[in-house]
């Protein structure tokens, strides 16, 4: 063998212009750096994938909850309109036998039609759930009364009890809408 073929076989294959071409181990320090580097590109390139798809997968989380937001508020909106609508239509009637009493001359006809829109007041109201709670003569509560006076009370009434109502107390289901205004009894001569 010559010395030519002995140093190409040495040096690598040869190419077809007839140069060595230099072939580098696979178990060498620099195949594991290359091979340690194309996994970590590869581990990133899968990361910042993931990363973008779960981002978008919260732009649209986010645009999905604005949505549902506003579909809420639009319902809720809705539903207290249709709350306020069904208790009006109740008052307008009311309404409408005030201006009619209004237009009475008679004072007795004037007492009976506002007679008859107290009555249709209350039945407004009660179908609501709401109910008047007269106090008058019942001792003084404070869950359901607040007193603007006092008075000295006549004979045989004790003190503490209800003489009169400015304004008579409403409540809604177990809950009061309107505390009562009241005069409550106190004093007196055996004070």
């Amino acid at each position: 063998m010559n010395e030519d073929t002995a140093t190409g076989a040495a040096a690598g294959p040869s190419t077809s212009s007839g140069q060595a071409e230099t072939v580098t181990p696979q178990n060498g320090a620099t195949g594991e750096q290359q091979g340690g580097e194309s996994d970590l590109a590869a581990e990133l390139t899968a990361a910042r994938a993931k990363a973008e798809e779960n981002y978008n997968k919260f732009l649209y989380a986010m645009a999905d909850f604005e949505n549902y937001k506003k579909r809420i508020e639009r319902q809720l909106a809705e539903i207290s309109l249709a709350g306020k609508k069904s208790v009006l239509t109740k008052i307008l009637p009311v309404l409408d036998n005030l201006e009619r009493a209004v237009t009475f001359e008679d004072s007795e006809a004037l007492r009976d039609g506002l007679e008859a829109t107290v009555r249709m007041f209350e039945t407004a109201l009660s179908g609501e759930g709401v109910k008047g709670v007269s106090l008058k003569g019942m001792p003084f509560d404070p869950r359901l009364a607040e007193a603007i006076a006092t008075q000295t009370p006549p004979e045989g009434v004790d003190e503490g009890t209800v003489l009169d109502e400015a304004h008579k107390a409403y409540t809604i289901g177990d809950e009061v809408l309107r505390p009562a205004q009241v005069v409550v009894a106190k004093g007196g001569a055996d004070s």
